[in-house]
């Protein structure tokens, strides 16, 4: 098991990578945040990430963020649950 200082320095870097990346989403999401345009053969393009590859790592920072407070609070981080699909 991970000391109690180790989980709160990456939950602490997370967090920080979480802000960043929702700083990131609302830029792309304002009025000024055009991604890319072209004029005639000319092709202006402001970032090289597709707003979908930003939000979907926002939900694994968000993912990470709550199984590292579990992991802290000393529950288990995730809960396995099997099913078995039958077929009478």
């Amino acid at each position: 098991m991970r000391s109690k200082t180790v989980i709160k320095y990456e939950l602490d870097q997370t967090r920080q990578r979480l802000e960043a990346y929702l700083e990131r989403e609302a830029d792309m999401l304002s009025k000024s945040g055009v991604q890319s345009y072209g004029i005639g053969s000319r092709n202006i393009q402001y970032y090289n990430t597709a707003l979908k590859d930003i939000q979907e790592m926002i939900e694994k920072l968000r993912a990470r963020i709550r199984e590292l407070e579990a992991e802290l609070e000393g529950r288990a981080p995730r809960k396995a649950i099997g099913v078995v699909p039958r077929d009478w």
